[in-house]
Order: structure tokens, then sequence, then C-alpha cells
């Protein structure tokens, strides 16, 4: 019997659209202005997007702990999905999958985030409360650097 890896899923109506989010979720001086879970700075944002490219982010939380997450791009269809593995030096998981999907919605767009493949229900907790902070940061993010949604 295959045992069943936890994952997260998390969904979000945003008012941009697909290519503005796109470009918050790819563009390494974008994603230097908010990426993390908390309201700590981003040091540092590499993204190679293209399926074999790598990413690397680097970002330090409000108690002072930096993180690190790298990984490949596994699938690239701009502005609609983005699939990645992701390895976060320190923890136990190793390659785990990340994936954004991102659908129009009412002049906005409808974005699912999955990870999956994670080592258990602590990682599993701690991934979410991490993807929740980061994606309540986006809108915020995308109404200032934007504008109002087109």
């Amino acid at each position: 019997m295959t045992r069943s890896l936890p994952s997260v899923t998390i969904v979000r109506r945003i008012k941009a659209s697909p290519a503005r989010v796109w470009a918050a979720i790819t563009q390494p001086k974008l994603m230097m202005q908010w990426w993390g879970p908390d309201a700590g700075p981003t040091l540092r944002a590499e993204a190679d997007v293209r399926p074999g490219g790598r990413f690397s982010v680097v970002f330090r939380l409000l108690n002072g702990e930096e993180h690190n997450p790298t990984g490949v791009y596994q699938e690239v269809i701009p502005e609609k999905k983005l699939v990645f593995t992701w390895d976060l030096p320190g923890t136990r998981e190793r390659e785990s999958l990340v994936t954004f999907l991102l659908e129009p919605d009412d002049g906005g767009t409808r974005l699912t985030l999955r990870h999956e493949h994670l080592p258990d229900e602590e990682a599993r907790k701690s991934h979410e409360h991490g993807w929740s902070g980061l994606l309540d940061k986006l809108p915020i993010f995308l109404e200032v650097f934007f504008g109002v949604a087109e």
C-alpha cells in the first residue's frame, strides 16, 4: 500500500489580470518586493522561468530567520501554469512540488496554489501557513505596483 503524502491547496481570487499575477510570481525584480510569508524583507530573487530553469529566493522572517527555497521549473505556460520543485534547506522534505494555476475570473484571476509531496502533517501545516501569508501579500503588492485592476 502506497502512503499518500500531505499537500496544501489554497485558492484566492485576485483583482488583477493573469498577466500581472504572472509577472509578480516570475520576475525577480517584482518578487523582491513582496515574496515571503510575513512582512520581513526579500533579500534575493532569481528566476530562469523555462522548463529546466532554476529559481532561488532568499527571505528573512520578522523573527530574524532566513530561508532560501530553491527549485527547478518543470512546466511553464505563461499566464496560466507554473510548476516547480521546492527544496527548502534545513527541512526534511526534499523536492516537493509547487503548482500555481492562473485562470481569468470576472476581470481578475483565480489563483490556485498546490504544494504536493510534503513529508508529514507538521510540514503541511507550516507550508500552509507560509503560503497563506505570501498569498495575503500578493494582492496588496499588485494594487500598489500596478494600481487598480485592469
